[in-house]
Parts: C-alpha cells; sequence; structure tokens
C-alpha cells in the first residue's frame, strides 16, 4: 500500500470513539470498522460505521460481552462476520486457564457468537524448534534493538560465540539461560527472554503476616501483623500475638507449608484454629488472592506515610505516592490529590519503587500547570478555574522522593520534574533503566523484550544506565523499616517546609 500523504490532513476524519481502541480492522465493503477495547476490566469487540449514507448517527457498538481476552479479529468477505480468539492473555494468563481457549466468529446483524471447533495435535521437534526460536530472538532483536551499534557489541560475532551453547540446550529453560546470557552481552536495561506464559497456582491469603524468628526456629506461626481490610481483618477475631494452631483441621508444624493447605482454597471457606495466650477459637474466613493481598499491603503502606506526613508537618503537606506510570496510576493520582491534598500549602509527591509505564507527560502536566482565574456559584465554596472545568492543577509547592528502585517512566518523571524546576530531588539516584521498550512473542510461545527507543536528556545525553541524581542524598538506613521511621520522607518534609518559609 502506498501511502499519499500529500493533503492528507484534508482527507483525515476524527471518529468520536472515546474509547482506548486497538486492533482496528475495516470491513472489505468499507462500511464497518472492528476494534478491540478495554472497559472497566473487560476486553471485548466492538463495531463503529463508516457508511457516510447511513440514516442514524454512528456510535460505537458492542458486540461481545463475556470476560474473557479477545484478540485477532477479521472479517469474513461478505463483512457479515467476524472472527477473532477468545480466551486469556497470553501475557497475563487467569489461573486455571489456557493461554488460548478457542476460535470465535460473531454476526455483526444477530451479535450471537459461536464456537469454531478446532481441535490439532503437534509433534515437536525440540532441536529444530530451539534453533528457529533462537533464529526468531536473534533476529528480532539484529532488527529492533535502539542502537544500531548494539552498544559497542559485534551482534553477529557474538551470534557466532553463543551458537555451540544454543546447539547444546537440551530443554526449554536452558535454552533461554543462554539466550539470556547473550542479550545479556547487550548491557541495556528492558531486556531478555520470558518462558511461556503458564497458569499460576490459586494459592489463597489470609491477610496475615508472621514473625519471622519464632517461624524460623521452631516452626511456629505467631501473626506479626493483620493486614488491614484483608480476610483474617474483616473477620475480626484474630490479632498480632496469635499463634495458629490449625487450618482446616491440618495442625501447623515444623514441616507444614501454609501455601499447601491454602492452595485452591481462594473465595472458599477456611476455618483457622488460633491460640491467644492459654484459649483457643476458631476464626472462619475466605482466602484472597495474592495480588489482592498485595494491593491491600500496598494501601497500608500508603495510608501510614500519608498520615506520618500529615503528621510530621503538623498538617501543612499532603502526600501522594505514584507507584508507576499508568493508566490507573494515574486515576489514582486524580483522586488523591482531589481528596486530600487540594487544602494542604504543599505536597510530597513520592515515587519510590515506581515500575515505570507511559503516561509521565500526562503526571506532570497536573504539576506544570498554573492557575489563573477562580469561579465561585452562588453561595458556593471558591475554586480554581482549571479545577472547575475538569483540568487537573495541583497549583501548590511540591517535592518529589525517589530511590534506586524508581524504574523506566518513573525516571522520565524525574528528568522532567527537575528539567522544569518544579522543586528539589529528594532520596537516592534512579535506578537507570531508561529506555522505551516493547515484546514479541516467538515460535515455542516464549516472549523476547526489545529496548526499541533511545531516550536523552535535552543536553542529548543518553539517560540509559545514567540514573537520575537527587537535591538532597538521603540513603534509607538499615532497619528502618522496624522502627516505623522513613528518614527519605523525613527529609522532604523538611526541605519543603523550609521552601515554604
Amino acid at each position: 500500500t502506498r501511502i499519499v500523504f500529500e493533503g492528507i490532513r484534508d482527507r483525515l476524519t476524527l471518529l468520536p470513539l472515546h474509547l482506548e481502541l486497538r486492533v482496528p480492522v475495516i470491513s472489505p465493503d468499507g462500511k464497518t470498522l472492528a476494534f478491540i477495547a478495554t472497559v472497566a476490566d473487560q476486553t471485548n469487540l466492538y463495531i463503529y460505521s463508516l457508511d457516510e449514507l447511513a440514516r442514524e448517527p454512528a456510535t460505537p457498538r458492542q458486540l461481545t460481552s463475556t470476560p474473557a481476552f479477545k484478540s485477532s479479529i477479521a472479517w469474513s468477505p461478505d463483512s457479515r462476520t467476524i472472527y477473532y480468539l477468545e480466551g486469556q492473555n497470553p501475557q497475563q494468563p487467569a489461573p486455571g486457564g489456557d493461554a488460548l481457549s478457542g476460535i470465535r466468529a460473531i454476526s455483526v446483524e444477530t451479535r450471537v457468537p459461536r464456537t469454531i471447533p478446532v481441535t490439532a495435535s503437534i509433534e515437536v521437534d525440540f532441536n529444530r524448534e530451539k534453533e528457529a526460536v533462537f533464529e526468531e530472538a536473534w533476529s528480532t532483536l539484529n532488527h529492533r534493538f535502539f542502537r544500531a551499534d548494539f552498544n559497542q557489541h559485534d551482534w553477529t560475532a557474538l551470534r557466532a560465540e553463543w551458537d555451540p551453547y544454543i546447539a547444546g540446550a537440551r530443554t526449554g529453560p536452558e535454552l533461554r539461560r543462554n539466550i539470556n546470557l547473550l542479550i545479556g552481552e547487550l548491557n541495556s536495561s528492558h531486556s531478555g527472554i520470558a518462558k511461556p506464559a503458564t497458569p499460576p497456582v490459586r494459592t489463597g491469603r489470609l491477610g496475615l503476616r508472621f514473625e519471622r524468628a519464632p517461624f524460623e526456629s521452631k516452626g511456629e506461626l505467631i501473626v506479626r501483623e493483620v493486614v488491614p481490610l484483608g480476610p483474617a481483618s474483616l473477620e475480626g477475631t484474630v490479632h498480632p500475638g496469635d499463634r495458629l494452631l490449625a487450618v482446616d483441621g491440618t495442625p501447623i508444624q515444623s514441616a507444614t507449608n501454609l501455601d499447601a493447605l491454602l492452595e485452591d482454597k481462594v473465595g472458599k471457606r477456611v476455618v483457622l484454629r488460633v491460640q491467644t495466650g492459654g484459649k483457643t477459637r476458631d476464626a472462619i474466613l475466605r482466602p484472597v488472592p495474592l495480588q489482592v493481598e498485595a494491593g491491600l499491603l500496598y494501601n497500608s503502606w500508603v495510608e501510614e506515610r500519608r498520615a506520618y506526613v500529615e503528621r510530621i508537618s503538623g498538617g501543612k503537606l499532603g502526600y501522594v505516592h505514584i507507584a508507576a506510570m499508568g493508566d490507573r496510576d494515574l486515576a489514582q493520582l486524580y483522586v488523591d490529590l482531589d481528596v486530600q491534598n487540594e487544602s494542604r500549602q504543599g505536597v510530597v509527591v513520592d515515587i519510590r519503587n515506581n515500575n515505570g509505564g507511559y503516561v509521565n507527560g500526562r503526571v506532570i502536566d497536573i504539576f506544570t500547570r498554573r492557575n489563573y482565574l477562580e469561579m465561585t456559584p452562588r453561595d458556593g465554596t471558591t475554586v480554581p478555574s482549571r479545577q472547575a472545568l475538569g483540568q487537573r492543577a495541583l497549583g501548590v509547592p511540591t517535592v518529589l522522593v525517589t530511590n534506586e528502585s524508581t524504574l523506566s517512566d518513573g525516571e522520565d518523571f524525574t528528568e522532567g520534574y527537575r528539567a522544569l524546576g518544579l522543586g528539589k530531588v529528594v532520596g537516592t539516584p534512579t535506578a537507570g533503566w531508561i529506555i522505551f521498550t516493547g515484546s514479541q512473542r516467538l515460535l515455542d510461545g516464549s516472549a523476547v523484550r526489545i529496548p526499541g527507543e533511545r531516550i536523552r536528556d535535552l543536553k542529548g545525553e543518553d539517560m540509559e544506565m545514567h540514573p537520575r541524581p537527587v537535591d538532597v542524598d538521603v540513603a534509607q538506613p538499615l532497619g528502618e523499616t522496624e522502627s516505623g521511621e522513613d528518614a527519605q520522607l523525613k527529609q522532604a518534609v523538611a526541605t519543603l517546609l523550609g521552601q515554604l518559609k
């Protein structure tokens, strides 16, 4: 296809879809656009009319309504049926499910999906497959690695050096280990090869954390912490200091594996025998997945730091933590700023342990915008005009906290914060993992990750392998986690209060 770019602006039409779409495919007759979009964490198939002679205004029309992941859509020749794959996201398989469960077809008119029964068996010659996988991985990096000089390495010579190791690989893990070692020669972040996605085991979590020393010395599970809003917290009778004696009647002994007792127990009734002093009792609860418990632990960590900042600042400062740079994190930042921080004199912005993403530009906008008008409804509260019109703008001084585990797009945000002079940066320098990246699936289901775009600061200097510096260097003291202190946060508060003075 040859695209004529001259005058293309006059031929383009903006489609008011208001959805984050992907995989757009136009029907053979040119009258309908099919695409996939995710709404409320469910990925489904949509269509949009491109028929200029249609009597009704065009609007996105949802065809499917199942929670399973959708991909690889294709039209039938008569433009009446759409074929697609439905199952689990191959990059994020759900527990107990296959990566891809089958081919579906759906009529555009009736919106009734049907399954296309396809079954097949395949014999794999591992020795031939490993050669093909290695060729795919090497070629993908050869064409897409972000630097043509491969960080001053001879990529072809490296292939020849590693060929014997690939030939000697006897299993998939051995093959991927060798390929990872080869890719490691390039000394680049965001790189490597991952194994094919496999369904994880659904092990239940109780929302309890246990003391380390009694477990390591005697195999006793003594409750150290009850996770707020976790299963044990909602049950209400389990407290720090209690000893867990049994799960569903199975005694806890020195060799007992608690995870094994809770395997496949997510959402199911579980009875804990608990001891307080000399008294025992039963606590009945329903375990949650690991991801839910991790989220609850994170929320508890954030609330502790928010309270810490409020206490040591005398209520003058607000606090937000940005865990990553994705759409959900941006939405959470909006909530935190709107609810917690608009009335404060300043805000501590914490991006420690931020693992990156892609929305740093939208996040930085919140802190760079300045208010210039106010709006007051009759008998109402005066508010800055930007907020009143739905455009987020903080408008108060801030300080940024980073550490060595601030990665990727979190580092892009840090650079923007420093370059635009938004405030001081406190903590330790970032990781230096600063590349835009993508992933390519290979023949055996594994995936190679490719650093594809070079990132430089406005001085023209590479940011990859060059951590973003801080203005006030504060290392985290050993044992600080147990003390309830946070030296980096404490210094950030002092720095911002000094700025306010």
